[in-house]
This record gives structure tokens, sequence and C-alpha cells, in this order.
């Protein structure tokens, strides 16, 4: 049986360092798209005249829609769209050779809507090698039936995509994840593809990595998504010092122990998949290098919380300010 015909869509802007590796791993492709579709949310850097110097290799089109957010611009590019299959990516990636092959032999049975692909970090320091144990899922994490696909690796049908009005246009973060609830709650059947697995490099600094989790967070707050999670993170980061501080003043007390005890072993329970995922992944690295990668996991665990704590609450603002989007 021939495999479906699909098309790839994704969105650029400013992505001029990036892109050609993405287009020359979707040369390498075991199975090629019919067409490529990307959208460029005004590029000024010259995006737009590398995606064009690719048209002579790829069946591409360049939609040009400046001002656009990302949801804007898969939204028009996936209308676009010649082929009921719709893989997406996003610039910044290099994906695997057979990556849309993986994607798309799951179409073969009609019932199947929605099929996620996986993603891996690709890692050139300690710094980075950190970040992407700690922050990123392996496959052992993973729970395929309750599996929510990044957009960067997925692919569904197109009228799949009508059916929830598409990717949601008032979100500038968080806006696949709105997306794929949007499908499991039509109904939509999702099939899990761990080899249709792209590459991408984590944040190499903390400060860029603040910043991230600072639009998530505040995305989850427009979309008002995980609120308990949220809220336990409140609580915990309030009451936990203050715990702290008690029982380190009461240090000889049996309950003040008890406090410190709960507090050490909770911290270690925090990071103790992080560390599973790191430590595996460290021979490479010289022995200075794997004492830095180690010490960094309870770091980058705080900084990402405290990032969420600050975002989350101006997402909310924004929400309550924009009630129609509740």
């Amino acid at each position: 049986m021939a495999l479906p015909q699909v098309s790839l869509i994704m969105t650029v802007r400013n992505e001029a360092r990036s892109l050609p590796r993405l287009l020359d791993s979707v040369l390498m492709q075991t199975v090629l798209p019919e067409e490529v579709v990307i959208a460029d949310g005004g590029s000024t850097d010259g995006t737009p005249d590398i995606a064009r110097s690719y048209m002579d290799r790829l069946p591409l089109r360049l939609l040009e829609v400046p001002g656009a957010n990302i949801s804007q611009g898969r939204n028009a590019a996936i209308k676009e769209a010649r082929h009921g299959i719709v893989a997406v990516t996003d610039a910044g990636v290099v994906l695997d050779p057979g990556w849309l092959e993986a994607l798309t032999v799951p179409f073969e049975d009609e019932t199947v809507d929605v099929v996620g692909g996986f993603f891996v970090p690709e890692v050139g320091t300690a710094f980075e090698t950190a970040m992407g144990a700690t922050v990123l899922p392996s496959l052992d994490d993973v729970e395929p039936s309750t599996f929510l696909p990044s957009s960067r690796s997925v692919a569904f049908r197109k009228e799949a995509w009508e059916s929830v009005g598409g990717y949601p246009e008032w979100l500038d973060y968080c806006e696949d994840l709105v997306f794929d609830m949007s499908l499991k709650e039509h109904g939509k059947r999702f099939v899990f593809a761990p080899e249709a697995a792209v590459h991408f490099r984590p944040r190499s600094t903390l400060r860029a990595f603040f910043r991230q989790y600072y639009l998530y967070a505040r995305g989850d707050g427009k979309a008002n998504l995980w609120r308990k999670r949220h809220a336990i993170r409140y609580v915990t980061y309030t009451a936990g010092p203050l715990l702290a501080a008690w029982a380190l003043r009461h240090k000889e007390g049996l309950i003040g122990r008890l406090i410190l005890l709960t507090g050490v072993s909770g911290s270690a329970v925090y990071c103790r998949r992080p560390y599973m995922r790191l430590l595996p992944r460290l021979a490479p690295l010289s022995l200075k290098s794997k004492l830095y990668a180690l010490s960094l996991v309870p770091l980058i665990r705080l900084t990402g919380d405290l990032a969420k704590m600050a975002g989350y609450p101006v997402g909310v603002i924004w929400r309550l300010r924009h009630p129609r989007r509740n």
C-alpha cells in the first residue's frame, strides 16, 4: 500500500542560521513530502531568501505573513496545504532521516487522526547536557496513551485540524498543548511514534532558560492550564522556606529534625529523575565537566520554578482582561 500524501509545514522568523540544517534534513528523508509550505512571520535576516534557494530541490512554497504569531503562521500554512495529511515541525530542529515516514505510516489506518513524534536534545556543552536531562523527558518517561505531542514533531489529518478551528491564534505560547487538548476533547485518535524524532539544542544559559519558562508559564496562565500544579508550586516555595527556618531554630527537637529530613528527602526526590537521565549521558565529558553538570540540576530546577511563578500570574491577569478567552 502506498503511503498517504503529506504536506510538511513550518513557521519561521529570523531563522537564517538554523533553516539550512532543517531543510537539509528534509532532503535526507527516506520519504519526501509532496510539498513543503513555509510561513515566514516577517524575517529581517534573509530567511525568505534561504527558503527560496531550496525551491529547486524541494516542492517548496513560501508564504509571507508579516507579524503573524506561531499559531497564525501554522494556520496560514495548513490552510494552503494541498494534502489530507499535514506534518508539522519548527525551525531550530533537525529531523531524523526516517522522521516523516514514521509519522506517515500510522495513517494507513483510517481511524488514526494524530501521530505524535518525539524530540531529543542535541547537546554540545556540559551545561546543555544538564539542561536536556533536567527539563526534557526520555522515552521511559512517556505514557503513550496520555502523551501530548509537541508541534516540533506531529502529524494530523487536515480535517481534524479543521474540526477544532486550527491552532488557537490568541495564544503565543503553549498553543500546541491547547491544540492537542482540543483534538482530544473532539475524540480524535492519537498514536505515538517514538521513532519519529527531531533533534534540537536546549537553552545554553540560565538567562535564556528563565525567559523560555517564563513565557511558557505565561501561556499556561492565558490558557488556564495546570492550575493545581502552579498552586502546589506557590505553596511549596512559600511554606518550605518558612518551615525550614523554623526547623533550623528548633533542630534539637524531634519535630524540627523531621521537618529538615523531610525537606532534604523531598529535594532529593524532586531531582531524582533528572539525575537518572543525566548519569548515562556523562560518559563523554571530562571529570570537571561531569561534576559541573551534576551541580547544575538543582539550580536548573530552581530557575525553572522561579520563572514559572513569575510568568503564570502575568498570564492569568491577561486572561482576566480578556474574558472571552476563558
